[in-house]
C-alpha cells in the first residue's frame, strides 16, 4: 500500500501580506549593502582591506568548523556569525579606535533593519546570546569572528607589514575555545599562501605539466 504523503494534512503556509514582503526585501537590499561596507581598522594597520560582507561571509565558514570540531550546534554557530554585523550596514564598522571615544547603537540598528520582516526574534535573540557569551555556540562564534581576523593578519605579516605581528598578539589573547586556540597555533606557523602554492611541485609552475 503507498504510504501518505507526510505533508498530506499540513495546511498551507499563509500567504504574506503585502508590508511584509515590502519590509524583508528591504531586508535583502540592507543585507547586500555590507559589500559596500569597508571594515575599517584595516586603515590604523596600513595595508589590508575588505568589506563586511567578505568579513562575515569567512567567519561563518570558520564558525562552522569550530562548532563541528567542538561538538557544538554548527547551525546554530553558522546563523550567529552569520548576522553578527549585520548592524553595520547602518553604524558601519566600529574599530577598536572608535569604540575607545563613541558607542554604537548597535542593537538598535539591528532591531529596525529586522522590524517587520517576522526574523526579529531569531536574530535579536541571537544577537543578545552573542552579547551574553554564555552558550558555547557564542563563544565559538566570538572565536570565529577573531580566527577571521587572525587569518587576515597572519597574511599581512606574510606580505612584510611587521606591525600585524602587535595586533596577532591581542587577537590571539581574545581566543576562549581549545579548538580556536589550537587551529590559531596552525594558522600561525602556516604560510597563507600554502593551499595554492606551496601544495604543488614548483616545476609545476614551470612547465604546468
Amino acid at each position: 500500500m503507498a504510504q501518505d504523503s507526510p505533508n498530506k494534512n499540513t495546511a498551507a503556509p499563509a500567504l504574506l501580506d503585502e508590508r511584509q514582503l515590502e519590509r524583508i526585501a528591504d531586508f535583502f537590499h540592507e543585507a547586500g549593502h555590507l559589500r559596500h561596507t569597508p571594515r575599517s581598522g584595516y586603515a590604523f594597520l596600513g595595508s589590508g582591506s575588505e568589506n563586511v560582507a567578505e568579513h562575515s561571509y569567512r567567519t561563518s565558514v570558520i564558525g562552522y568548523t569550530l562548532a563541528r570540531l567542538a561538538g557544538a550546534d554548527a547551525a546554530r554557530v553558522t546563523f550567529l556569525c552569520l548576522f553578527h554585523d549585520l548592524h553595520e550596514a547602518r553604524t558601519g564598522d566600529f574599530n577598536y579606535v572608535n569604540h575607545r571615544y563613541d558607542t554604537c547603537r548597535d542593537r538598535e540598528a539591528l532591531h529596525d533593519a529586522v522590524d517587520g520582516t517576522g526574523l526579529e526574534q531569531d536574530i535579536l535573540d541571537g544577537w543578545d546570546e552573542l552579547e551574553q557569551r554564555q552558550s558555547p555556540e557564542a563563544v565559538l562564534a566570538h572565536d570565529a569572528d577573531q580566527l577571521d581576523l587572525i587569518c587576515n593578519l597572519k597574511a599581512e605579516l606574510d606580505k612584510g607589514n611587521r606591525f600585524a605581528a602587535d595586533w596577532l598578539d591581542s587577537a590571539v589573547k581574545r581566543l576562549r575555545s581549545p579548538q580556536a586556540r589550537a587551529l590559531c597555533d596552525v594558522i600561525l606557523r602556516t604560510d597563507h599562501n600554502r593551499w595554492w602554492y606551496g601544495r604543488v611541485d614548483k616545476k609545476w609552475w614551470v612547465d604546468r605539466k
